[in-house]
């Protein structure tokens, strides 16, 4: 035992296997950090982790996000053994191999993009997401090749293709290289354009750089989350190069959607059925569209719900009396 167990009063001094005496189980606590309000983990988890006091939507990984959108069977992960490759030999105060070392192992995944094969409601489609976590999401030579594989796949099947967006921008660590992948990509969205494959973009918190310049941006269909944050420099760049007070919130998605800049705001929990009657209108294809819900008739016994107190209409004429006309007022007619 340390000397400062010693002095720790029962309650709050640690076990013989370091553990915490608290009887208060892990995990299943989370703190919003827009409002601040500690939330039950499994009702933000039913909630899709969307805030239930504020509405803030919290970031969500990769996989996780194409886990809730496509349907629950036949998905597949495709073009998984992409990888970026330190060709430059970068090095700052740490070499590039080992950054990305340290980010396959911390996240997972290769590199930034998850590709996966799907279906929608039953309408096959490729799907990509972000990974935010892997460094803040930059697009480098694997996302961006990763990325127009995924299009050629959906250009040759003639299926659509969804990208979930959550990056800070172009990887720096690969220069030039990770510059031409904003040429490549939307290069490639050009073609599915010009060949009526249907791209619909999701932006969610954050999107910035390259990455804003290009697919993000590029869509038939330009979605984003609610209060998320979409362009291509932060605001105090922005501030400091042009000397000028910006209006609050002129990258955030109402503001972006009140100037033109995106098609439409659609909440998480609404994501999948909104993509879906999109999708439906683009490709022609009849959807088994989850339905809006169809109030049930009242169980027998049941009170039906009273109307609305309205003012009472006044009683209908019979067909043999004639209205009043000023005239007959006024010679005292009755």
């Amino acid at each position: 035992m340390s000397w400062i167990d010693k002095i720790l009063p029962s309650g709050v001094r640690s076990d013989a296997d370091g553990k915490s005496s608290s009887s208060v189980p892990e995990g299943l606590w989370r703190k919003c950090v827009k409002c601040e309000a500690v939330l039950f983990l499994p009702d933000v988890e039913r909630n899709e982790d969307v805030c239930p006091k504020c509405d803030h939507h919290m970031r969500i990984g990769a996989r996780k996000r194409l886990a809730r959108f496509l349907d629950e069977s036949g998905s597949e992960e495709i073009l998984a053994d992409i990888e970026s490759v330190d060709r430059l030999k970068f090095k700052d105060k740490k070499r590039y191999r080992d950054r990305l070392s340290s980010a396959q192992k911390n996240t997972g995944e290769k590199d930034a993009l998850i590709a996966m094969r799907g279906t929608l409601y039953s309408l096959p489609l490729i799907a990509l997401a972000f990974e935010f976590e892997f460094h803040g999401g930059s697009m480098g030579y694997a996302v961006g090749e990763k990325f127009t594989r995924a299009a050629h796949i959906a250009l040759e099947e003639r299926i659509p293709l969804i990208c979930f967006s959550a990056s800070g921008g172009a990887r720096m660590q690969e220069a030039l290289i990770s510059l031409m992948q904003m040429a490549k990509t939307s290069a490639v969205i050009e073609r599915m354009k010009l060949q009526g494959v249907p791209y619909i973009s999701v932006m969610t918190d954050p999107i910035y750089g390259g990455v804003s310049a290009s697919l993000a941006l590029l869509g038939d269909i330009n979605i984003a989350e609610p209060d998320a944050r979409a362009g291509f420099a932060g605001p105090n760049i922005i501030e400091q190069t042009i000397r000028q007070k910006l209006p609050k919130g002129f990258q955030r998605s109402e503001f972006l959607l009140e100037h033109g800049a995106i098609d439409m705001i659609v909440h998480r929990t609404e994501m999948r059925p909104t993509v879906g009657r999109l999708l439906s209108k683009l490709t022609q294809f009849p959807l088994a569209l989850v339905e809006e819900p169809v109030p049930e008739d009242p169980q027998e016994g049941d009170a039906a719900p009273e109307a609305p107190n309205t003012p009472e209409a006044p009683e209908p004429r019979e067909a043999s009396e004639t209205p009043e006309t000023p005239e007959s007022v006024a010679s005292g007619d009755e």
